[in-house]
């Protein structure tokens, strides 16, 4: 007598002692069977159950169904190519169980009842099906898809030629890519060389390893774009800037910087704005933003705004700003207010009376200030603020921007508002155009032309401004 096929799970119906029962649960050795009419359960030892002799597996599944489809593999494919295998999936089923899908619902199709037709049977019948309907498929194709359903699920369903992994560099020659990454790491460490050299590098290299005209090297331009993407793919420098680049990167910490008090940590810098404004002299100038932005709040709290060149009192006088309250500038909207702000003004103006008509910018008092190795912030005027103030000065590595790279987002966002409020400096608009600008606000002042905070202009969304209120201002 042939042995059964497959296990039994729970849920399965099984007959059982004279009885329909219903696979309730396993625990090691021993099963729970639910009547299906009445309610006894009974806890017997699973080798008694399958010894008996009317024991049978009810509605069991063949070994080509799945009950849980794994369409996981799947998720990286095209759709196209995912809806094509779950096609085939639902054939496949349709050809070993007589559905199409789990549920047994309905009756099966002519033609694939497996109690009614062969497993050849059902193959022809599904092999002209599918032709009928516009895609050739024979026999032999039906029963392969079967064998690999079998054998890898519905994975098995998807084209091999979908499947294949692509390499990052291309057709490119193994041998060539080899030779390429030892050329670049050879010269790490040395003054920065050209493609050109790189390239009989590599030749010799081939020469050495592969033999004499064994490995042509790649035309010009194919091998530049591949010592490219080798450099890039295997984290390789291309210039001795780049090597002293990532030489001079910290060692990652265990756990990420993080502040939790308001002037914990306190970041400064300058960055330059790609506006173009009026001095008081009349000449047009790019002015230079530099702000403190605190890490805990988010908040930038101080901001000077000057033509460029930002000396070292500006990054004193920017200590001195985070200590006091903004004053209000004349004709600024009352939405700029503290006491319009979510800011708890009552209570601060209680505390000190120079919160009275202050703007809406929090005083935070730093305790740790980060810095660059900027000439501004190392020099003796801004460490000597910083010290009588009681405030430490913590100098970033040289280069690397990543722990400065709060500061980086705000001052982005910071010029671009700038930007969206004032033209283009000249150096990105026409000549005639910035001549007619030069023109137009010739005579304003930097004040009327950018807010303390964000280079836009104080008067709000439009930027409109009647003045800046310092007497000498023509506008």
């Amino acid at each position: 007598m042939k042995r059964p096929w497959g296990v039994v799970e729970v849920g399965d119906r099984i007959r059982f002692d004279g009885q329909v029962h219903v696979l309730a649960g396993l625990d090691g050795p021993r099963c729970r069977l639910v009547a299906e009419e009445g309610a006894g359960v009974q806890v017997l030892l699973l080798t008694h159950v399958l010894a008996a002799r009317d024991f049978t597996i009810l509605d069991r599944s063949l070994p080509g169904q799945r009950r849980v489809p794994v369409h996981g593999p799947l998720d990286g494919c095209d759709t196209a190519v995912r809806n094509r295998a779950l096609a085939w999936e639902r054939h496949v089923l349709e050809v070993e169980t007589g559905y199409p899908g789990p549920g047994r619902e309905q009756l099966p199709r002519d033609g694939y009842d497996p109690a009614v037709y062969r497993l050849a049977q059902r193959e022809a019948a599904k092999a002209a099906e599918l032709t009928a309907s516009g895609e050739q498929v024979s026999v032999a194709t039906v029963r392969r898809m079967r064998a690999r359903y079998r054998a890898q699920g519905v994975w098995g369903l998807v084209d091999g030629r979908r499947k294949r992994e692509r390499s990052v560099f291309g057709r490119a020659d193994p041998r060539v890519v080899a030779a390429i990454k030892q050329a670049l790491e050879e010269q790490q460490g040395r003054s920065t060389g050209t493609l050109s050299r790189l390239r009989h590098e590599v030749g010799w290299l081939l020469e050495d390893t592969q033999g004499p005209g064994k490995v042509a090297v790649p035309p010009v331009a194919t091998f530049n774009r591949l010592v490219r993407a080798v450099a890039e793919q295997e984290g390789l420098a291309l210039t001795a800037e780049g090597q002293r680049r990532r030489a001079s990167r910290p060692v990652p910490v265990f756990t990420p910087t993080a502040a939790t008090l308001p002037g914990e940590l306190v970041m400064m810098d300058s960055t330059l704005l790609d506006v173009m404004v009026v001095c008081e002299d009349g000449k047009t100038r790019r002015p230079e933003l530099t702000m403190a932005v605190d890490v805990a709040t988010r908040s930038i709290t101080a901001a000077v705004l000057r033509p460029k060149g930002t000396k070292a009192v500006d990054a004193a006088v920017l200590l001195a700003q985070t200590l006091v309250p903004q004053p209000m500038r004349p004709d600024w909207p009352e939405y700029l207010s503290m006491a319009a702000s979510v800011i708890p003004y009552t209570r601060l103006a209680s505390i000190d009376a120079r919160m009275q008509g202050a703007a809406a910018r929090p005083v935070i008092r730093p305790s740790t200030v980060v810095i660059d190795q900027g000439k501004v912030f190392v020099s003796r005027c801004f460490l000597a603020a910083a010290e009588h103030l009681g405030i430490t000065v913590q100098p970033c590595p040289p280069r690397p921007g990543t722990p400065r790279g709060m500061w980086s987002g705000a001052s982005g966002r910071s010029a671009r508002c700038s930007l969206s409020t004032s033209p283009a400096t000249p150096e990105t608009a026409s000549p005639h155009a910035a001549a007619a600008w030069r023109t137009r606000h010739a005579g304003r002042c930097l004040s009327c032309r950018t807010c303390w905070t964000s280079g836009s202009s104080a008067g709000g969304r439009n930027g409109a401004m009647r003045g800046c209120g310092i007497p000498s201002c023509p506008g």
